[in-house]
């Protein structure tokens, strides 16, 4: 006997060495038989086995043999059962359909070298990178989650609650769903995480509490075994009503498509209810094998043909092509003992399971499959995933499953499934815009807004700031606790502009005696303690960091308001509008005027002849009447109209900006402060008030520098008037930082004060919600309607115009006044046209002179030059008439004698 097995072992290595097929090749499968994936999994596992072996083409001659282990849904139980499996020489191990079972499998198929084919693991995480033995046989929840980013994106909802099964199926899944949204701007603002096996009290205890947060959309990762009873808490709680959206991915259409119920029985809890499908592609194939299932239906007992039957059948054929491609190239299925893993003192010898040499070989002939299976092309990835990505859209209503569209990974949503040719190419984004009709939750058809911003059992907890001073913007009544005010005014207005209902609660804080400090509320909207804050609340950078505001309903800046004066009881005020050179310029030009005008018109008008006194008082009394155009001497000679000419015009432009500026000095009142704006300010070191709880103090201290010891905290506008008045000598202020809006009030109740400058901030005031908050859009939305159509200046004149709406603008003295640089140009203007009429007279007068002297003396007599002169002089104080009479008597006299 010993002979004979001795000759069969020899026979038996002797066939190998020679690369001879052997007979049969052990394959392990490790399954959770009791489930829903499971079970379906196990037939059609076995089914493509039996077919594997029955087409002798496939490994020529070799068999495989099956060897399966239930894993009962536990990590234990499941690394107990690999290890059997394990135990027995297999090359390839298929399963598990547990992502949580898959990481510890691959751990220890990965140390004996054994490739892991999975056909229902679908955590992200089961990397190749950690886990170079691990292939995965169907799709990764990655692509599932970025289409299911995709379609939230879709219908514009910004934040979605997560129910998923705490292990790392759900956990990881909702990770990489957190991502993909993330990238949209998007987010998760709650998270349900559920036990394994959690009961229905536990579950509705979850759902519960969920409902007092904002969102209304529900996104379920759960298990196909457990995760109906989530709709079935839901439906209790009326979660599926109006209002509400209920997304699901993957497992909800494997529990639809595996479970054989009576369909409006099953599906009456589901109504409304969008999920995902793996998309199988209709094929040959995939019809012959579904006519077949028929008599694999009654060893599944209830169960039907789901997507990871059609995985775990093409798993097995999968790994039928690599183990033959494998032994076509000489590879030996040979084993050998490692240390690697093992513990001689255990129970279980896990030093005896041997490793398979040549399991990266097989692992590369498994890593190059392509073809075509029952669920369509099969072709890997390099992260050892297989290359699809492709989903159905499933909507549920009445006691039918509709599909309202599809998602692919090279083209987004669509209406119908796109055409695989053009996978390569660019997205068709108009292909992508829109999907089919979905009834929602409650029979809906409109698309739900996705949440709500508070209940009547919940409602929206409004911060208000209790206010101390500047009542008219928020003021809380004691007595009755009602509030009022501008800002509140136009909260409500935005309200009621909203097309929902917002139940809402303001919530006091301060104790009445001091301001509180407006950072302080801005945390406790970010922190989650208030839902919103109303009132006077700037929107500044840092608080942008922690909340989000609204469109400003009131522009606002920093300005400065200091101590002025009024100039109306000055004596002397009719001066100041012209500098004390302007003056003198204007009243030389007075007198110069005056003596050119009386020598061009000297010699031809009657009104400037006469005694001496009476030319110089004509010269005088007219030069000045032309201020007001009433002389009474008329200028009869060409140059002296010119002249004059040119001197009303100068008048004019002159007497009008001294009108001009004469009024601003009556009506303007005037700084009693050196400052004139920021930069002064910030370079004295005199006291400056501020209002307490502003964040003026922060602006002053941290971006203008300006030392905290000179800011002084302000509560009132009573206050304000006191620091000014006792100025910094006297334990005051030298001026007072403040929004424009508190100021505007100031000056309005206040006198003999100003703003000085231009403001050195610009910003505005509007109400904070959390972070992400799709009512802070909404209200925007709603400020900017109240804009338009006049509301919001309607509410502005109500609470501030009773009187008048004129801000009090202080001005310096200084720039008021007029100096000769600006009139120089027109002075100049006058003077040269002056001096060109006084040179053309003069050389008229000349040249006449010279013909004057000519007929009275003889050619040969001589003149002294002093005498000449004197001669001129008396020339030029004739008459003109007497001259041309003269040279007339003489052209006539002179033409007898030449006759």
């Amino acid at each position: 006997m010993v002979p004979i097995m001795y000759a069969l072992l020899m026979l038996i290595v002797f066939g190998v060495i020679n690369g001879e097929r052997p007979a049969v090749v052990n394959i392990g499968a490790v399954l959770t038989y009791n489930s829903a994936i499971g079970r379906v999994a196990k037939a059609a596992i076995e089914a493509a086995v039996q077919d594997v072996n029955a087409n002798e083409t496939i490994l020529n001659g070799t068999r495989l043999n099956l060897i399966m282990e239930d894993s009962s849904c536990s990590a234990f139980i499941g690394a107990v059962a690999a290890l059997k499996v394990l135990n027995k020489e297999v090359i390839t191990i298929i399963g598990p359909q547990s992502s949580t079972i898959a990481h510890i499998l691959s751990y220890i198929s990965g140390g004996f070298h054994i490739p892991l084919v999975s056909f229902a693991a679908t955590d992200p995480s089961l990397s190749s990178l950690q886990y170079p033995y691990f292939i995965r046989m169907t799709q990764s929840d990655s692509y599932q989650m970025a289409a299911m980013a995709n379609l939230i994106d879709f219908y514009e909802w910004k934040q979605v609650i997560a129910v998923f099964i705490d292990d790392d199926y759900g956990r990881n899944g909702i990770y990489a769903l957190d991502d993909e949204l993330t990238n949209k701007r998007l987010k998760i603002s709650y998270k349900i995480a559920f036990p394994v096996g959690a009961s229905r009290n536990k579950i509705l205890e979850l759902l519960q509490n969920s409902k007092a947060i904002g969102p209304r959309v529900y996104v379920v990762h759960a298990s196909p075994d457990s995760g109906l009873e989530i709709f079935h808490a839901a439906q209790d709680l009326q979660m599926m009503a109006d209002g509400f959206v209920w997304l699901a991915t993957d497992w909800l259409s494997a529990t639809l498509d595996t479970f054989e119920l009576n369909k409006t029985h099953s599906l009456e809890y589901l109504q409304g209810v969008v999920g995902f499908r793996q998309y199988i592609p209709e094929s040959q194939q995939k019809n012959a094998f579904e006519s077949t299932w028929n008599r694999l239906h009654t060893r599944v007992s209830s169960s039907k043909l789901n997507t990871y039957g059609f995985y775990a059948y093409d798993t097995v054929w999968a790994v039928a092509y690599a183990i033959n491609n494998f032994l076509d190239n000489s590879g030996n299925i040979t084993f050998s003992l490692s240390n690697q893993i093992g513990d001689t003192r255990s129970h279980m010898r896990t030093d005896l399971i041997k490793t398979f040499d040549s399991g990266e070989l097989l692992l590369q002939n498994l890593l190059r499959q392509n073809f075509s299976g029952l669920s369509g092309p099969i072709l890997f990835g390099s992260n050892h995933s297989l290359i699809s990505g492709n989903y159905e859209i499933i909507n549920i209503y009445g006691s039918d499953i509709y599909t309202v569209g599809y998602w692919t990974n090279s083209v987004g949503l669509s209406f119908s499934f796109p055409d695989t040719s053009h996978t390569n190419r660019q997205r068709n984004f108009t292909a992508s815009k829109a999907l089919h009709n979905i009834t929602w939750p409650g029979g809906m058809t409109k698309t739900p807004r996705g949440w709500i911003p508070s209940t009547r059992e919940r409602p929206l907890r409004i911060g208000v700031p209790r206010r101390v001073s500047y009542l008219q913007f928020v003021n809380i009544f004691t007595n009755n606790h009602t509030v009022q005010g501008y800002c509140i005014d136009v909260f409500r207005m935005a309200l009621k502009l909203l097309p929902y209902e917002v139940p809402h609660q303001f919530v006091p804080f301060g104790d009445g005696h001091i301001t509180p400090k407006y950072w302080s509320l801005v945390n406790m909207v970010a922190n989650n303690e208030i839902d919103a804050l109303v009132g006077d609340i700037s929107i500044v950078t840092n608080r942008t960091k922690l909340v989000d505001f609204t469109q400003p309903y009131v522009s606002t800046g920093l300005v400065i308001v200091v101590p002025t004066r009024s100039t109306k009881s000055s004596a002397w005020v009719f001066l100041r509008p012209f500098t004390v050179g302007m003056w003198c310029v204007i009243g030389a030009f007075f007198f110069i005027i005056g003596i050119v005008i009386w020598i061009l018109e000297h010699r031809v008008n009657k009104d400037f002849r006469g005694s001496p006194k009476r030319q110089c008082l004509t010269m005088f009394l007219f030069s000045f009447s032309t201020l007001f155009h009433s002389e009474q001497e008329e200028t009869l000679s060409t140059l002296g109209r010119f002249v004059m000419m040119v001197w009303f015009f100068l008048l004019m432009v002159v007497t009008s900006s001294y009108t001009a500026s004469l009024t601003s000095f009556l009506t303007v009142q005037q700084l009693q402060s050196p400052i004139n704006g920021i930069d002064s300010l910030i370079a004295t070191n005199d006291p400056i008030g501020y209002q307490e709880g502003s964040f003026s103090w922060s602006y002053m201290a941290n971006s203008l520098k300006i030392p905290k010891s000179r800011l002084i905290s302000l509560r009132t506008p009573d206050d304000y008037e006191e620091a000014l008045l006792r100025g910094p000598k006297n334990g005051g202020v030298v001026a007072i930082v403040d929004e424009l809006p508190y100021i505007e009030i100031f000056l309005a109740t206040k006198n003999g004060f100003g703003i000085v400058g231009q403001p050195f901030t610009r910003s505005g005031w509007g109400f904070a919600f959390r972070r992400n908050s799709p009512l802070a859009i909404d209200i925007s939305r709603a400020i900017l309607k109240l804009a338009e159509n006049g509301d919001l200046q309607q509410i502005h004149k109500k609470w501030f115009c009773v009187n008048n709406c004129n801000i009090h603008r202080a001005e310096n003295s200084k720039p008021n006044q007029l100096h000769l640089n600006s009139f120089w140009g027109l002075f100049m203007l006058c003077a040269s046209v002056t001096i060109a009429a006084l040179l053309i007279f003069l050389l008229r007068a000349i040249r006449q002179f010279i013909r004057y002297k000519k007929a009275k003396s003889d050619a040969s007599s001589i003149t002294s030059c002093t005498k000449t002169i004197y001669n001129f002089f008396d020339f030029i104080d004739e008459k003109e008439e007497a001259v041309k009479k003269i040279f007339k008597q003489q052209q006539c006299s002179s033409q007898p004698e030449a006759s």
